[in-house]
């Protein structure tokens, strides 16, 4: 007999007893046939007998183990580990679970939501409730998906541009600086090609569709500089007004608010405000690195186009208030941007003071400032200008650049473009030419006809052709050129400050 088979045996026996093993070889091997008589009794017999003999064993074994104390200790500790390591386990599986089931519906709720957007802006998002207001027959968003389809994008585009960071290395615009007419250079902000797409569309889709007061007439279909001044014609007295530093004033929070006032949900108007503004930023150079830091709140970029709708929405209670003021002392009143106009005939002539008065005072309530070097009052005797425009008899463009421009003409015609420029610009002369001359045809259509055919001429004789130029981009998206003269930017760089991470250099520059 092999050691397994006798084996076998042995557990055979321990697990009942010798002589119902015996019985069931028998039985098995055909010595005790069933037939042969009666085995119940015997088998009922043996059975019992299995059971009490196995009962022992047990009772044996664990008097055993109470006897040794420490094979005892050690079973129970034994028997407990694997308890604990069956529970972990189980646990385990249990937190996997839970933990892939949170991920997969994050996932999700991040292809249809915005949870955050940066530091103190995002204490908004988790509020959807809808804002009672006047919609204008503007399109309905309630939620962030459904301002991804208006848009035309993804959750994720929206996200990406409209993420606050005070320290970035990703920027979405491109700023330099444009000389003013009256001296200085004035800030411009242009958005990057994929910002600029999203801020037309909610132009378009958004902002176009509401209303603006009648005396706005800057940035509104249908309306321009020509219909702006042609309201003060022949006045005895024109007062130009401007607003200082315009678009700087209308933070983040007022356009905020202007979108919670047309209607939408706190989180969609958060989105919505955080593509429409940008905070003033120092460039710096780091190791290799360029970085963007916020130095100021977020509002309106000049050169966002955008920015201009916004300002005529938030401006039409100021709109409102200016026109009863001007009536109430016989003015007329329109606005073109920043820039305030107010005109009378000689009854309310005398109280151009008591106008400017409460004009500043609305200015002022309404959040705005007035620059106190560009107040300019304008009587019958000398020339009245607005927007740029003469205003005296009719609407038509000053003298001097007419007489300038004829000048230019002429020399184009006696020797050609080379060498020569219109207001500082050489580049592309013809066409800069050209734009001029449609100046002077939107504003005096008569007078206009003449330069246009003109410079048509010019132009046919030097065979220039019309077309529309789309430079190839050389920047990515995240680089930006910042001018040179910006304040407080970082300069002298040096090219290595250690191993330290960003926020541990930057105490080195605040040294």
């Amino acid at each position: 007999m092999s050691a397994s088979r006798r084996q076998e045996y042995y557990n055979r026996v321990r697990e009942s007893s010798r002589d119902a093993v015996i019985r069931e070889e028998m039985l098995r091997l055909g010595f005790w046939k069933p037939e042969d008589g009666p085995t119940q009794l015997t088998e009922d017999w043996l059975r019992r007998r299995g059971e009490l003999a196995k009962e022992v064993n047990q009772l044996a074994a664990k008097q055993r183990r109470f006897k040794n104390r420490e094979a005892m200790l050690f079973e129970m500790r034994k028997r407990r580990m694997a308890q604990s390591k069956a529970k972990q386990q189980e646990t385990r599986e249990r937190r996997l679970a839970e933990q892939k089931e949170r991920a997969e519906a994050w996932a999700k709720r991040k292809e249809e939501d915005i949870c955050y957007l940066g530091e103190g802006v995002s204490a908004g998002l988790e509020n959807a409730a809808q804002q009672s207001g006047e919609l204008f027959g503007i399109p309905p968003v309630s939620n962030i998906r459904e301002l991804a389809q208006l848009l035309e994008v993804s959750v994720g585009e929206l996200r990406f541009l409209s993420f606050h960071r005070k320290v970035s290395q990703t920027t979405h615009y491109r700023r330099f600086l444009m000389p003013k007419k009256s001296g200085g250079h004035r800030l411009i902000s242009a958005p990057m090609p994929r910002l600029k797409k999203l801020q037309h569309l909610i132009l378009e889709k958004i902002l176009h569709e509401v209303p603006v007061h009648e005396a706005a007439h800057g940035f509104a279909p249908a309306r321009s500089i020509v219909t702006n001044a042609s309201q003060h014609v022949g006045k005895e007295v024109v007062v130009n007004m401007d607003m200082q530093n315009f678009f700087p004033t209308v933070t983040y929070r007022r356009v905020k608010g202007v979108f919670r006032k047309l209607g939408y949900p706190e989180n969609v108007a958060t989105v919505l405000s955080l593509i429409c503004t940008e905070p003033e930023v120092d460039e710096i150079e780091m190791d290799g690195e360029r970085y963007w830091l916020h130095k100021s709140e977020r509002h309106l970029p000049q050169g966002a186009p955008t920015s201009p709708a916004l300002t005529n929405i938030l401006c039409y209670r100021l709109d409102k208030r200016m026109v009863g003021a001007a009536k109430s002392l016989g003015f007329d009143y329109s606005r073109y941007a920043d820039d305030v106009t107010f005109s009378a005939g000689e009854e309310a002539g005398d109280c151009v003071r008591k106008m400017l008065w409460r004009a500043r005072s609305i200015v002022e309530a309404e959040g705005f400032i007035v620059h106190p070097d560009k107040t300019r009052i304008m009587r019958r005797g000398s020339r009245q200008e607005v927007t740029g425009l003469v205003v005296n008899d009719r609407v038509s463009v000053p003298r001097q650049d007419l007489k300038a421009f004829r000048a230019l003409l002429h020399q184009i015609e006696e020797s050609g473009p080379e060498g020569k420029s219109w207001r500082g610009s050489k580049k592309h002369l013809l066409s800069v030419i050209r734009g001029f001359a449609c100046f002077v045809r939107m504003v005096d259509p008569d007078k206009g006809k003449f330069y246009f055919d003109q410079v048509d001429r010019i132009l046919v004789k030097h065979g220039w052709v019309h077309e529309i130029r789309h430079p190839r981009k050389t920047l990515k998206e995240g680089e930006g050129v910042a001018a040179d003269s910006l304040e407080n930017s970082i300069s002298g760089t040096p090219k290595k400050q250690g191993k330290g991470g960003f926020l541990a250099k930057l105490k080195f520059w605040k040294r």
